[in-house]
């Protein structure tokens, strides 16, 4: 795995893997019929905000290692060997899973 440093208030997602799909009727559907999940591990978590006169940081509420669902449409899709991973805003995170 590449090493990612997210800048500002972004981080990086590795979204959860949904096992196989079966209809009500027994059809199997492919990944590319399947919704992609809303839901992913934090895998690493940028600085923060700079505040607006640019002397400091706020600070990230989530952490590394946290579980957390996002928004569907959010983030930029990267691709590493054979990992997916998501980079989006903080701001595009909904909730942190207990």
């Amino acid at each position: 795995m590449t090493k990612f440093t997210p800048l500002g208030e972004r981080v990086v997602v590795r979204p959860s893997d949904k096992d196989e799909v079966t209809t009500s009727s027994g059809l199997i559907l492919p990944d590319t019929a399947r919704e992609k999940p809303q839901e992913g591990e934090v895998v690493e978590v940028g600085p923060g905000r700079s505040t607006e006169d640019g002397k400091g940081r706020i600070p990230m509420e989530i952490k590394k290692g946290d579980r957390v669902i996002y928004s569907k449409f959010a983030g930029t899709e990267y691709k590493d060997d054979d990992e997916e991973y998501l980079i989006l805003r903080e701001s595009d995170i909904l909730a942190k899973i207990s």
